[in-house]
């Protein structure tokens, strides 16, 4: 444990790549194969299920520090992360004997037990866990136990670590990484001895892998310049971008699996596909999107929520919710991998697979393998033109694809350009009504925000400042609106977009201007109105606005706009879909 602890602070306290890779490379050849298997897990992205609730860890260390509530509460609020607070409210172990053993001993023999236990014995155990450990371990236990383990370290670093300690072409190593932290896999030494393998006498430099694994995801760059500067539309094939789950389907050993971007094995959410596809010829990887599909259009991305996170998907939710594959390209054919062929030669294999395979491929008389339509076009101005027409698609915009690209690793120019050419944002001018803080570097800052538009509009300026004195009074809502007064109607929360000066602005706003406090949450005096952007919107019967929207993100502040020219709820219903509107 205390490898991997002394590990995570080093890579926690630097902002190098170079110094991070070389602390990885320093791990991964000093510490057993064991740990270092655990160690690619969780710094890869691995998160597996939460052993301990967040609520009895903060109550076993109430009970061993002696701190009454209020004062561990202003002491997390203070740091703004529950584990650094946890190891510095503990009192120091007499004998600290944890890290005489691996993180690899602790994951099974510590740590992914306390799941089973009943809640009294959990907390027993709990408590000698922390007697022996060290502050800094205590720390990384409570990351792990609580599900909240997370680094400034990409999956790509890791890759570059382990692919220069072996001596690997890091394509390779990122190949054999793909699903290693799905929440399904218990890392071993073998695995991790799999990782830094050489390549088999004879090998074409790809390696079979564990059965069913998929390929790492090629991704694509935003477009920010015009798309003139991207030369001869010709050169780019153009493909409606889809807002569904990046996917995945491998046809393998008479199985199918189903992977998403985020390398989560999804297969039983979609148990549809599986019996779609499971006549597909074995050695195939396909690259596409998941979507709900109804009649002959994809339906919004709300619509395929239902269907995620669940271990059993009934019928009626299939029948409710029926999604499709659409399929954009073929990474593995008859076993060989295709991705070292030019774009174009892919599309067309791709488009013969579909030929041979669309129409057996149906479940409950719906076909369940589309293929993505290439939108053609004399000109950039003529795909602006038809870019136009994205929301009414329910499409995001345009992907481009250069017609001789190969299909690389990760976000790369490498191998070939991909391009997301997407439609503006959607907009609305909001009001801010609730702030927590931030966390990390954040924690000192309240950074968290959640926006308001009013449910109808102020008469005037007059009436709309009436109503922030109410508040800045702390009259209850029911009591101003039977006044007369319109309210603030709360819609989406964002923490993101701003500049930390910007930050360092609003958040003297907000300590000047709270008049009470739930929790971490503080109420705030409508005094400042921010343009906010997102991506999509849909009805919610979650919300109080009835609204919810996707990907939230501050745009601006708007600094020139009075309180009463914010929006009201009407503006914001009118972007919905025609299909949301009642």
């Amino acid at each position: 444990m205390k490898q991997f602890a002394e590990l995570f602070a080093e890579l926690d306290g630097s902002t190098s790549t170079l110094h991070k890779v070389q602390a990885l490379r320093r791990y991964f050849e000093r510490a057993p194969a064991e740990d270092a298997a655990w160690a690619v897990y969780f710094l890869s992205g691995g998160k597996p299920k939460r052993t301990v609730p967040t609520r009895t860890l903060r109550e076993v260390a109430l009970q061993v520090s002696g701190l009454p509530d209020w004062l561990f509460e202003e002491s997390y609020q203070a740091v703004g992360d529950l584990a650094e607070t946890i190891a510095h409210v503990l009192p120091i172990a007499p004998v600290q004997t944890g890290h005489a053993q691996g993180l690899a001993w602790w994951m099974q023999n510590r740590i992914l037990p306390l799941r089973t236990l009943p809640d009294e014995e959990r907390i027993v155990a709990v408590q000698a866990c922390w007697n022996e450990l060290a502050a800094n371990e205590r720390f990384l236990f409570v990351k792990l136990v609580g599900g909240g383990f997370r680094v400034g370290v990409s999956k790509l670093l890791v890759t570059r670590a382990l692919a220069e300690l072996a001596g690997l072409d890091a394509k390779l190593v990122a190949t054999r990484m793909m699903g290693f932290a799905d929440a399904s896999n218990q890392p071993t030494a073998e695995q991790f001895s799999a990782l830094l393998a050489s390549p088999g006498e004879g090998s074409t430099g790809q390696d079979a892998g564990r059965l069913g694994q998929p390929l790492p995801f090629f991704l694509a760059h935003p477009l920010q310049e015009e798309p003139e500067s991207l030369g001869a539309v010709e050169d780019w094939l153009v493909e409606w971008k889809f807002d569904g789950i990046r996917a995945q389907v491998v046809k393998e050993g008479g199985q199918v699996w189903v992977w998403s971007r985020g390398e989560e094995l999804v297969s039983e959410q979609f148990p549809e596909l599986q019996e779609a596809f499971a006549q597909w010829p074995d050695g195939c990887i396909l690259d596409g999107e998941i979507l709900v599909w109804q009649g002959d259009t994809p339906a919004g991305f709300n619509a395929l929520q239902g269907r995620l996170n669940r271990k059993v998907v009934s019928k009626k939710l299939m029948t409710d919710s029926p999604v499709v594959f659409l399929a954009y390209d073929l990474l593995r054919l008859n076993g060989l991998n295709t991705v070292d062929q030019t774009q174009l030669q892919r599309r067309a294999a791709l488009e013969d697979f579909y030929a041979k395979h669309h129409e057996q491929s149906t479940v409950n008389s719906m076909p369940r393998l589309l293929l993505s339509q290439r939108v053609c076009a004399a000109s950039w101005q003529e795909l602006k033109l038809l870019r136009e027409e994205s929301r009414a698609r329910g499409v995001e915009g345009f992907m481009l694809k250069h017609r001789d690209s190969r299909y690389g690793v990760g976000r790369t120019k490498a191998d070939g350009l991909w391009w997301k050419w997407k439609i503006d944002p959607m907009t609305i001018d909001c009001v801010l009504v609730y702030a927590q803080r931030g966390h990390g570097r954040r924690a000192s800052l309240y950074t968290d925000y959640t926006f308001a538009v009013w449910e109808t509009p102020p008469a005037n300026a007059a009436q709309a400042q009436e109503v922030a004195q109410a508040i800045a009074n702390g009259e209850k809502v029911e009591d101003t609106v039977a006044r007369g007064l319109p309210r603030l109607v709360p819609f989406a929360k964002a923490y993101s977009g701003l500049t930390d000066e910007e930050f360092k602005e609003v958040d003297r706003v907000i300590r000047k201007h709270t008049v009470d406090k739930f929790g971490p949450v503080r109420t705030v005096v409508p005094v400042l109105v921010f343009e906010l952007g997102f991506e999509a919107i849909s009805r919610s019967s979650r919300h109080k606005s009835g609204v919810a929207v996707r990907f939230p993100r501050m745009l601006r502040i708007r600094h020139d706009k009075p309180l009463h020219e914010a929006d009201h709820l009407a503006v914001l219903e009118a972007l919905l879909p025609l299909e949301n509107v009642v």
